[in-house]
């Protein structure tokens, strides 16, 4: 392959990143509910050693979870040709992985997302706000805008049907 063809692969079709206002929301209500609930602990303890230390787990579990989504929320989910990677260069999965791309009502995705089933199952990983996998299942969305994951759930699911021969675009570039 050249290096030209090479760039050409590597290209970014579509892409998805959270808007500010969407990532100020998202973490201000995980970051909201932990100090909430270590102020509770603080002011108003439960009876009960087990319920204190379930309350301060889950606070601090809320924190580090704000703390990661604006970490990741930063960042971008490109699809190329090859992968759908993050702008870090973070691979969440290979094109030639993909059995087929789900948006239907009652699917198991993330809001405003789509959900992508794969032929091989990898390990469990989580960008919160931004995508989920586990097994062979893989979500993408959540603080993302609804019409930019329409958008690359469609064009996935055109590319997949044109590897798999189900339609000829060929013609029409």
């Amino acid at each position: 392959m050249t290096e030209t063809e090479n760039d050409h692969r590597s290209e970014v079709i579509a892409g998805l990143i959270p808007s500010a206002p969407r990532r100020m929301f998202g973490t201000g209500v995980l970051y909201g509910l932990g100090f909430l609930l270590f102020y509770l602990v603080v002011t108003q303890p439960p009876q009960g050693l087990h319920l204190v230390f379930l309350l301060i787990v889950i606070g601090a579990a809320s924190v580090y979870g704000g703390y990661k989504m604006w970490q990741v929320t930063g960042r971008m989910i490109e699809l190329t040709e090859e992968e759908l990677r993050l702008s870090d260069g973070t691979v969440i999965f290979r094109m030639d992985d993909v059995e087929k791309v789900d948006r239907s009502f009652f699917a198991f995705k993330p809001s405003n997302g789509f959900l992508v089933t794969l032929k091989t199952s990898h390990s469990v990983s989580w960008a919160p706000g931004l995508w989920w996998r586990f097994g062979k299942r893989v979500g993408v969305g959540g603080l993302t805008s609804g019409a930019e994951g329409k958008l690359m759930a469609d064009t996935l699911a055109a590319m997949i049907a044109m590897r798999d021969g189900l339609v000829d675009l060929d013609g029409i570039r």
